[in-house]
């Protein structure tokens, strides 16, 4: 009986435990879907700047184009998607229809990402001496260090799994590759929007200002969706795993595992929900205190 009520409390902690651990690690994904929204925040405050002033012909122009220049490579980006499902379809049949909103996703947020990167420097006249913004001015550092310790953990999460043979195919190199390559593009974009030099009108400063606002914020975020949803997806699998194979002794290995594994996808989920009300361009109509 002193052996059997031993085990009872042994079981009872460990289901506390499993609990509390289980919310602590879904804290991180809620702090991240917080952070988000003041982004938003921020966002909103530079596209007010733009309606309070009227700028020159070029700015004008440059929103133009910049508009139009983005609506063609996220067209583009969803072509990509629609043909990889497509070809998804052909190679593997009936087996490809849980690929579909991955393969799509995937293509849109290249879409987002190659028309961040791609973008055309505007042509107005530039500041002389060469004025820069920090780049603590055009996106939070808390959220450009957390994308980057996302697709970190990522991919050594994928590197794990890869190595124990538990991840393999054309899977591994998915899960591998694409983070990687949107988390490179992401940093050029950065770096891009980072090093160009202010223009000289100061009715186009509020208009610079809200394009790399725009660009950092949407290139940070399909990057962290990129690598958050593969994230979630491999915590819960190696969760899983690690659960059928948990004796009857209490394990915390497996309640973390998951845990964090949904708190990710959560995570991803809000950000991409954020990154798609972001894909409208900044404009600029007359301004808010015009008679």
């Amino acid at each position: 009986m002193a052996v059997s009520s031993d085990r009872t409390t042994i079981n009872t902690v460990g289901r506390l435990i499993a609990v509390v651990v289980f919310v602590a690690l879904l804290v991180p994904g809620v702090l991240l879907a917080r952070a988000w929204g003041l982004a938003a925040g921020r966002r909103a405050v530079a596209s007010a700047a733009v309606e309070f002033t009227e700028p020159s012909a070029e700015g004008a122009a440059t929103l133009r184009r910049q508009a139009a220049h983005g609506r063609r490579w996220r067209l583009l980006g969803l072509l990509l998607g629609v043909v990889g499902i497509v070809g998804s379809v052909v190679v593997l049949a009936e087996a490809s229809v849980f690929l579909w909103l991955p393969v799509l996703a995937v293509g849109l947020l290249a879409g987002v990402l190659l028309a961040e990167v791609t973008r055309p420097r505007p042509r107005w006249a530039l500041a002389s001496p060469a004025r820069r913004p920090r780049q603590a001015e055009q996106v939070s550092g808390w959220l450009l260090w957390t994308m980057r310790a996302v697709v970190l953990a990522e991919l050594v999460t994928a590197g794990s799994l890869w190595s124990s043979g538990n991840l393999g195919g054309a899977a591994a190199w998915a899960v591998v590759g694409v983070p990687l390559l949107a988390w490179l593009l992401a940093e050029a974009t950065l770096l891009r929007a980072l090093l160009r030099p202010m223009p000289a009108d100061g009715a186009d400063v509020p208009v610079d200002e809200a394009l790399r606002t725009w660009t950092a914020h949407l290139v940070v975020a399909a990057a962290s969706v990129t690598a958050l949803l593969p994230f979630g997806t491999l915590l819960l699998r190696a969760g899983l795993d690690q659960g059928e194979r948990v004796s009857e002794s209490f394990d915390v290995l497996p309640v973390a595992l998951v845990a964090g594994g949904f708190s990710a996808l959560a995570a991803g989920i809000a950000v991409a929900g954020f990154l798609l009300s972001w894909l409208r361009p900044v404009r600029s109509s007359a301004p808010a205190l015009a008679g």
